[in-house]
């Protein structure tokens, strides 16, 4: 093995913890060894079978790195010889970190939209953390590199009063928080986030027309869940505004649905349940019982001849936070929220 191949090896940078394929994290690596002079033009790379021993990962991920850089001209390989370096003239680009809470179609979206807005611009690693404090705290403890950006939803079930400190421990410099902005941490980073309370009132405030043919408004939202508490503020200051009776609905199979109710549903989950004992109960959508879904996905406007929602531009934060690192911006932007009427209601 040459010297150059041994300082390689020791820059090799997979993680457990990243959702990032193992594959595309060693590519990524690769590339980053090209870039950085340790590996040069011609040098000749360790074979499939030696890299699937080095890292304890399977010849198929390694293979499939190595097609990937081959199609990217970045590697070639003849009979013989191997795999070796073809070009070093590799851009430069940024590392970035993105941490969700959790995987959902609405966070399928902005990933999509962030990946795609990025483009070549930089290599991209996601991490999901499943709206646990202490996970997350976990995941930046045993990051295997250092990452120009650290782009953060900051949803928590539990511990978060706790959520700054663990947050300050990416540099602020560096952070990007996207989804929810949080207060307390200091420093001056740029945000892409919804405002809660406000858009769920304001919301619910254009439907008032049509939610004036029921007398009471219900939001499902249970105690554990990872959305911010700001969306009940938001939606008791309507109720008391424009003289709903009003409750909070924490577990949804112990309700009782009754005709002139109105439901909020916020947990994907919760919506099939809510339809169904609706159903069951032989009542009638959008006559007898509201139906509202929080967070705006392609099968609502389909389910029932129309589900209404609530929910914000999620293709337009990923793209505007991508384009708030391509520009190095610090701007913190306030993402649009809209109402979608449906059949439901």
């Amino acid at each position: 093995m040459s010297p150059n191949n041994a300082q390689f090896l020791k820059t090799l940078e997979i993680s457990d913890f990243s959702a990032t394929p193992k594959y595309l994290q060693l590519a990524n690596t690769i590339t980053d060894a090209v870039r950085n002079g340790i590996l040069n033009k011609d040098e000749i790379l360790p074979s499939i079978n030696e890299l699937s021993a080095y890292l304890e990962i399977s010849r198929d991920t390694v293979e499939k790195a190595y097609r990937h850089l081959k199609n990217g001209e970045i590697i070639g390989s003849t009979p013989g010889k191997g795999y070796y370096i073809n070009k070093t003239d590799v851009e430069s680009k940024l590392k970035i970190a993105l941490f969700l809470n959790k995987l959902s179609a609405h966070k399928k979206i902005v990933y999509d939209s962030f990946a795609k807005e990025l483009g070549d611009f930089a290599n991209l690693d996601l991490f999901v953390y499943n709206s646990d404090l202490s996970y997350l705290n976990s995941l930046l403890g045993n990051l295997t590199k250092t990452y120009d950006h650290y782009v953060l939803f900051p949803h928590f079930k539990e511990g978060r009063d706790k959520a700054p400190d663990i947050i300050r421990k990416i540099p602020s410099e560096k952070l990007l928080l996207l989804g929810r902005f949080v207060d307390d941490v200091p420093g001056d980073f740029p945000a892409v986030y919804e405002n809660y309370e406000r858009d769920i009132y304001s919301a619910l405030e254009e439907a008032n027309e049509v939610l004036s043919k029921y007398k009471t408004m219900k939001l499902v939202f249970p105690d554990f869940s990872d959305f911010p508490k700001a969306i009940i503020k938001g939606f008791y200051k309507f109720c008391q505004q424009y003289a709903f009776d009003c409750e909070l609905v924490s577990r949804l199979d112990k309700e009782k649905i009754e005709k002139g109710t109105c439901y909020i549903n916020i947990i994907e989950d919760d919506l099939v349940r809510l339809l169904n004992k609706i159903i069951q109960k032989k009542l009638q959508i959008g006559v007898d019982v509201g139906v509202i879904s929080y967070n705006e996905t392609p099968l609502k406007k389909f389910i029932l001849n129309g589900i209404t929602t609530i929910s914000t531009d999620f293709e337009m934060m990923g793209r505007l936070a991508a384009e708030l690192i391509k520009n190095k911006s610090k701007d913190r932007l306030e993402i649009p929220f809209y109402l979608k009427l449906r059949a439901s209601v």
